[in-house]
């Protein structure tokens, strides 16, 4: 199976200094945030700057996949910032504040003219929107199963600004669970990814001082089917790693089960431990089995 991806940092676009730290954050993805993370301003140096890095190695060198965060659509700017960095051969675009699949099209057809330009194979670029940023978005979450778009990675989704987006003055409650309409977005969010066979990708979490926090929402998060999160601090990454990787545990028990039903050949059904185990327990097995390899875990 392709590695999925378990952490993806956001680093300023305009940040010399942390940029340069990049190679060395353990992150699967890195974001060059050209979006919320660099002022109005800043926007031209933050273009030449994540160009600078991206064109410094290639893709198949690099330590992790280089990914850049764009303008919405509807601040003018996307064509700007892709026009800026795609001969450096990003490995993906985030995209922002999607109402639904037609926006991720929009940013497809302008990645298929910059491929041909820049000599870049075609459809090599991928796409993860933010897809639930905007008051109409999450009503056409269930679109991008059918939508047929060959660059769709991943489906993540956003809390603040879809706070912004309806008024909210927060997005949780004071025990630190969601408000209903952002434990709603978020579980929807789950389900389109999967109907349409992309990595789910759990929103950002906050407090990055709160590592036990992280880790323990993050194991939750993993045990619901999202396979990774983004990360604001460098801090989360290891904490997001380990979280979304199979443990020791884990891949024993896939082991058992996976070798339980090879022991009864044309079974639908196995005991293991007292339990009785079925079909899409063996896919279970089979799936943990597979990131445990890709994720080199013995």
């Amino acid at each position: 199976m392709d590695r999925p991806i378990r952490s993806l940092l956001f680093i300023p676009g305009d940040s010399e200094k942390k940029i340069a730290k990049a190679p060395d954050c353990g992150a699967d993805v890195v974001i060059f945030d050209l979006e919320d993370a660099v002022a109005p301003e800043n926007k031209s140096a933050a273009r030449e700057l994540v160009f600078e890095t991206l064109t410094q190695t290639v893709p198949e060198h690099r330590a992790m996949q280089y990914w850049v965060r764009v303008n919405p659509l509807d601040t003018g700017m996307t064509k700007s910032d892709l026009a800026a960095v795609m001969a450096g051969r990003p490995d993906g675009i985030v995209q922002p504040k999607t109402d639904g699949p037609g926006c991720v099209r929009q940013i497809s057809d302008m990645l298929d003219a910059l491929e041909r330009e820049h000599g870049i194979q075609p459809g090599l670029t991928g796409i993860i929107p933010v897809a639930t940023e905007t008051a109409r978005a999450p009503f056409h979450l269930g679109e991008f199963a059918d939508a047929g778009l060959d660059r769709l990675v991943g489906l993540t989704w956003g809390a603040e600004d879809l706070a912004t987006a309806i008024g909210a003055s927060g997005n949780r409650l004071p025990d630190g669970q969601w408000h209903e309409t952002f434990r709603m977005v978020r579980s929807l969010t789950l389900l389109a990814a999967h109907a349409a066979e992309a990595q789910a990708i759990d929103t950002l979490y906050a407090d990055f001082r709160d590592l036990e926090g992280l880790k323990a929402e993050s194991e939750l998060s993993r045990s619901e089917g999202f396979s990774g999160r983004l990360a604001i601090h460098p801090a989360q990454v290891a904490v997001i790693n380990q979280a979304y990787s199979p443990s020791l545990d884990d891949v024993a028990h896939a082991r058992e089960v996976i070798a339980a039903f090879a022991n009864n050949p044309g079974a639908g059904t196995v005991g293991l431990d007292g339990k009785m185990l079925d079909i899409p327990h063996l896919k279970q097995a089979e799936r943990i089995m597979a990131l445990a390899d890709a994720y080199g875990i013995v």
